[in-house]
């Protein structure tokens, strides 16, 4: 079902644990978005078999990690660039914007036209403890907010511990972080630098 060179995450990754958000309701547009027919991460052999480095790490040290997102089909990014306009639609706001006019979401550059993400290298995650709990980063996946970047000070000693922990094993994978959003990780040596896909995840 998936053109060639790209893989299903679970398939290359055992164990890994998956909460595909824009497959749910569970995301800021409170809907599933466009091309998620599955809740199923994917992404390029390459980004799978760097993840797959990280994974290990993670799991000597007693973690798992849990894919929030990674390839993207560009019609789910265009739809994400429709509900920004619609300024009436706030059914996420209270959990994932709630200090934000949505009017300012894409001015601020949290909705934008292209992703990192349709080009299928960069993924979306953080890390699960040995009880199955997400590590305490002093933020929530997809928070539009301050607080969700690298360089927020405002986080406790054991929170900025694990955002380094999580950053410092994925840069040795050979992802680069996004400075504005602690669970956003590219392959520095992506296969389709400049392609942009539209698949269906199924």
């Amino acid at each position: 079902m998936l053109p060639e060179g790209f893989v299903y995450i679970a398939d290359v990754i055992p164990g890994v644990r998956e909460d595909v958000r824009y497959a749910g309701c569970h995301n800021f547009m409170g809907r599933p978005a466009d091309g998620y027919a599955a809740a199923r991460s994917v992404c390029t052999r390459e980004c799978a078999q760097a993840l797959a480095k990280a994974a290990a790490v993670f799991a000597a040290d007693g973690y798992t990690p849990l894919i929030y997102d990674a390839y993207r089909p560009q019609r789910a990014v265009d739809h994400f660039v429709r509900w920004s306009l619609d300024l009436d639609d706030t059914l996420g706001k209270a959990e994932f914007y709630p200090t934000l006019d949505k009017a300012e979401l894409f001015e601020k550059g949290y909705i934008a036209r292209r992703s990192g993400h349709s080009r299928g290298s960069t993924v979306d995650l953080t890390i699960l403890d040995a009880e199955g709990k997400p590590l305490d980063v002093g933020g929530e996946f997809d928070w539009f907010s301050a607080v969700s970047g690298h360089a927020y000070a405002q986080l406790t000693p054991a929170q900025k511990r694990n955002r380094e922990y999580l950053k410092t094993v994925m840069e040795k994978a050979g992802f680069l972080p996004y400075s504005e959003e602690w669970w956003h990780y590219r392959l520095k040596d992506e296969p389709y630098p400049d392609t942009y896909f539209d698949f269906v995840i199924e």
